[in-house]
């Protein structure tokens, strides 16, 4: 399978983890990592451009720090830009109907703190609904997230590990040794359409 990474980290120099993460993946064959903020950094998204990348890879990876519960903003406006109604969902928006979308994140707090009794009240599943949704909207499937829990605070050894973790998930959706069905997001049930684009 293909897979596309889209990427935003508005202060990427600064960051730890998601350079690690990057490092990790660069330079695989059939995967595309495209750093959003570097392409577009007055946001003015190139819908085409961007509708084309979709087509072209199977798997989409949204990967990206928790920002304030979410990801950063070009994230959002690309999702608004690109995800057209009768392209992407609505009536005749089937275009990407068959295909994968997950989300790889780094947060700043432990993963103690992602649940009902922890600091943030919720599990990181459930702050990600909105991107649950938009798969399903899409008909797309919606795979488990990878995330990556305070990795700042973690030893240098430690960090690589995981980054490599991330590495071998990515490799095996491509080479087919995870198959992501298995991946699903716990409570997901595929969309109507999904099937339809199975064999596109």
């Amino acid at each position: 399978m293909k897979i596309l990474v889209l990427h935003a980290h508005p202060r990427l120099s600064a960051s730890v983890v998601q350079r690690a993460m990057l490092r990790a993946i660069e330079g695989l064959d059939d995967v595309t990592l495209v750093d959003l903020y570097a392409e577009y950094p007055g946001l003015d998204i190139d819908v085409a451009r961007e509708q084309q990348r979709l087509l072209h890879h199977d798997v989409i990876v949204l990967q990206h720090p928790l920002y304030w519960y979410s990801s950063p903003a070009i994230i959002k406006e690309w999702q608004d830009l690109v995800l057209e109604n009768g392209w992407a969902y609505g009536p005749g928006g089937t275009r990407l109907a068959g295909r994968f979308l997950m989300s790889a994140i780094s947060t700043g707090g432990p993963e103690q703190a992602y649940h009902t009794q922890g600091r943030n009240r919720f599990e990181i599943t459930e702050l990600l609904a909105p991107f649950n949704q938009t798969a399903w909207l899409c008909s797309m499937a919606w795979l488990q997230p990878f995330v990556i829990f305070s990795g700042r605070r973690m030893e240098a050894a430690q960090l690589s590990a995981a980054a490599e973790g991330y590495r071998d998930l990515i490799v095996g959706l491509r080479d087919g040794t995870i198959d992501p069905l298995s991946r699903l997001a716990p409570g997901f049930t595929l969309p109507p359409a999904f099937a339809d684009g199975i064999h596109r």
